[in-house]
C-alpha cells in the first residue's frame, strides 16, 4: 500500500529510519536493530542509501526484508546522483519485483572518493527529475525531503520553497523533513509552504542528540540546522558525561516531539542512528507506544 494513506488516519502516525551497516559489517546487525524496533509498531521503516548510491545493494535487501520478514511497510531511499536514468529504471524494476512500492526520491550526495564531483555533468541534477521518472516507470507511493531552515545551496528559503513545490507538483505524496532542533522553525515553515498551497502532509523528521561529539557531524548532515542555546548549553554541559549526555538527549527529543504532538503534527519521523534502547525510551516518553 502507499504509505500516505497512513497519514488519512486521525492518530499520528509514527515512523522510524534505519541505515544500513558498512560493508565489512554482516547486515546481521541491522536485523537485531530492526526486530528492536518492532515491538514500537511503527507505520513503516525507511532504509537510507549511501553517498553516490553506495549502499543501493543493501537498501533494497534490507527494505524487502522489513517487509516480507516483519511485516512493515518500508520506504526505501533513492538517490539520482551518480546515476543514469537507465541504472534508476533498473532499481526501480527490481524494487517493483521486491514489492517495494514506496520511495523517498533524493537528489542525494556525492561520492566520498570524488572531491571534484560536478552535478552539472550528471542525468540527474535535482530530485524533481527522478520523482517525474519514477512516476512514468510505476505509481509509486513517493516521498521527498524538505527543508525548514532552507537547503543550504538555496540563498533563501522562499527559493528552497519554491523548488519543494517544483517536487510536490511532479507527484509527491508527503514530506519528511530533515532535522530540526527547534519546533518554532518548523511551524514557521509550515505556515510559508501553506501560504505556496503545498497541501500534502509534511512530517517532523527528528533526530536525539545523543553524544555531544555527534552534533557537528549532524549539522552537516541536515545542511545547516541551527542549534538552539537550550541544547547548545546542554552539549557544553555533558561534553565529558556520556550517560548523562544521554539522558538530556533522550528528554530533549521527548520534550521536542510532545509539543509537536500538541500542536497536532501528522506524525512524527524518528531518526534512530540504529538505537533502538535509546529510541524505544522517546517513543514510551510521548504516548506513541
Amino acid at each position: 500500500m502507499k504509505i500516505c494513506e497512513f497519514y488519512k488516519e486521525d492518530a499520528p502516525v509514527l515512523s522510524l529510519e534505519i541505515f544500513p551497516p558498512k560493508k565489512n559489517y554482516p547486515l546481521d546487525t541491522v536485523f537485531e536493530t530492526i526486530g528492536e524496533l518492532r515491538v514500537l509498531n511503527p507505520k513503516f521503516i525507511s532504509v537510507t542509501y549511501g553517498a553516490g548510491g553506495s549502499s543501493r545493494g543493501r537498501t533494497v535487501e534490507i527494505a524487502s526484508r522489513i517487509k516480507k520478514d516483519y511485516k512493515i511497510e518500508p520506504l526505501a531511499h533513492l538517490t539520482c546522483v551518480s546515476h543514469t536514468r537507465k541504472e534508476v529504471e533498473e532499481i526501480l524494476n527490481q524494487l517493483i519485483k521486491e514489492d517495494i512500492h514506496n520511495i523517498l526520491a533524493l537528489r542525494g550526495d556525492p561520492p566520498d572518493d570524488d572531491p571534484d564531483f560536478d552535478y552539472s555533468n550528471q542525468e540527474y541534477r535535482y530530485a524533481y527529475e527522478l520523482i517525474r521518472d519514477a512516476k512514468r516507470v510505476y505509481d509509486f507511493g513517493i516521498a521527498a525531503a524538505a527543508y525548514p531552515e532552507g537547503h543550504r545551496e538555496c540563498k533563501r528559503l522562499s527559493e528552497d520553497l519554491k523548488y519543494l513545490k517544483q517536487k510536490v507538483d511532479e507527484g509527491v505524496d508527503f514530506l519528511i523533513t530533515q532535522m530540526f532542533f527547534d519546533n518554532r522553525l518548523f511551524y514557521d515553515f509550515m505556515d510559508k509552504a501553506a501560504a505556496l498551497n503545498i497541501s500534502c502532509p509534511i512530517v517532523p523528521g527528528i533526530m536525539p542528540v545523543l553524544n555531544s561529539k555527534q552534533v557537528r557531524r549532524m549539522i552537516y548532515l541536515s545542511g545547516g540546522a541551527s542549534i538552539p542555546s537550550k541544547l547548545l548549553a546542554l552539549v557544553e554541559k555533558y561534553s565529558r558525561k556520556t550517560d548523562d549526555m544521554e539522558k538530556a538527549g533522550i528528554d530533549y527529543a521527548s520534550e521536542q516531539i510532545s509539543d509537536l504532538l500538541e500542536n497536532k503534527v501528522c506524525g512524527v519521523h524518528l531518526y534512530t542512528m540504529n538505537k533502538s534502547k535509546q529510541i524505544a525510551q522517546i517513543v514510551k516518553n510521548v504516548g506513541l507506544a
